[in-house]
């Protein structure tokens, strides 16, 4: 299951319940927002999403990491709509047989949200000043 919400994020076991006794390996990593960015202080962290295509392709990365890591259970979920620092934008779960798997496609599941989910955060700093951050439109201002 891959969930897209504005509201505090589930934690890993609500997002991914141990009721398969068969995976011994259950590997959770959750994306918080940090104080700062390259030097700078951050206050606060808005994302953008483009909800109906990001939901589609959080839940095509998923199916992916299934077919990929072979036997895996996964699930994800991601914030949009502001954060302040020390909250989770994003929490990746995985469960298999062995520690191994289970590790590999929590990795590659992140990477791929990273790389794919057409979502924008637009960092806001101590200074007062704001930057979009990641998609290609730093120190212009603009939109994606």
């Amino acid at each position: 299951m891959f969930l897209l919400q504005t509201t505090p994020l589930p934690s890993p076991a609500e997002l991914l319940p141990a009721a398969d006794h068969a995976c011994g390996g259950i590997v959770a990593f959750e994306g918080r927002v940090r104080d700062h960015h390259q030097g700078r202080g951050v206050t606060a962290l808005h994302y953008e999403a483009y909800e109906a295509l990001a939901l589609g392709e959080g839940q095509r990365i998923l199916d992916e990491a299934r077919a990929r890591f072979v036997p895996v259970r996964v699930a994800a979920a991601h914030r949009h709509g502001t954060l302040a620092p020390g909250e989770a934008a994003v929490v990746v779960v995985a469960a298999s047989a062995h520690r191994q798997e289970a590790f590999a496609a929590c990795r590659w599941i992140i990477d791929e949200i990273k790389d794919r989910l057409p979502l924008w955060k637009r960092e806001h700093y101590d200074d007062g000043s704001c930057a979009w951050v990641g998609c290609g439109c730093q120190g212009r201002g603009e939109a994606p």
